[in-house]
């Protein structure tokens, strides 16, 4: 149900919640590449688009395409670009992966730093999880964040929010935690608790996240890339990007 608030409409800036007000965002975070350290060089790859290289042929390690963070970018691709431009970059894409696409983005990076694979997509905040694992730590370590963009854009972002059902029996207190969940309190404790970047624009983002460097987000609409959903699945669907 819509849910109108000044307190959240204060907190949570237009791009991240619903023109109509039935869903906020609390956190988001970039669709990013992980690098290669040692096989990959600063600038070597820029753009999401570069990713459809024949350069990068046997380089790119991929979780499933039907995954929702890989629908929401393919999404974006086709707001950018048309259909037809946005299926020739996913075919491209799928041409240049080492293997077939397999586990979450915390394994693409394991790949990379076993060499399987020299770049890899991935959500901003698996950084933070690996390197507070001893374990993976040697992972992310093999890897640095590029922030690319859209040719004709910024980096792909996608949020977690919250919304309020329709039979949600206290409508007052589930209310009252939407708005505090907005307040720069709860989203210090996202920044450093979960290294997602804070929708709250008064808050800061956590000191890990700050040395990955400035970016520029994607200004498109999340609800033109959530409008896409269904055709971008069945576009992965058509060129078998899993199979």
């Amino acid at each position: 149900q819509a849910v109108h608030s000044t307190v959240l409409a204060a907190n949570i800036p237009a791009d991240y919640r619903a023109p109509d007000d039935q869903w906020f965002g609390l956190t988001s975070r970039a669709r990013v590449i992980y690098a290669s350290r040692e096989r990959v060089a600063d600038g070597e790859v820029t753009t999401y688009e570069d990713l459809a290289s024949p350069k990068w042929q046997g380089r790119i390690c991929s979780r499933s395409g039907t995954h929702d963070y890989n629908l929401g970018l393919l999404g974006a691709e086709i707001a950018h670009h048309g259909h037809d431009a946005a299926k020739a970059w996913a075919e491209g894409l799928r041409a240049n992966l080492a293997k077939r696409p397999q586990g979450g983005d915390r394994d693409q990076v394991k790949a990379i730093w076993a060499g399987e694979c020299d770049i890899a997509l991935g959500n901003t905040y698996y950084m933070g999880e690996m390197l507070a694992d001893p374990e993976q730590k040697v992972w992310a370590d093999a890897v640095r964040i590029v922030f690319p963009v859209f040719e004709n854009g910024g980096t792909h972002m996608n949020v977690s929010g919250i919304a309020m059902t329709k039979a949600a029996p206290h409508h007052d207190a589930a209310l009252r935690l939407m708005e505090w969940l907005s307040s720069d309190a709860a989203q210090a404790i996202y920044a450093e608790t979960n290294n997602e970047f804070p929708v709250n624009p008064a808050v800061a983002r956590s000191a890990l996240v700050q040395g990955w460097g400035p970016f520029t987000a994607d200004p498109l609409a999340l609800t033109e890339v959530a409008a896409r959903r269904g055709e971008a699945l069945k576009l992965m669907e058509e060129i078998n990007f899993d199979g």
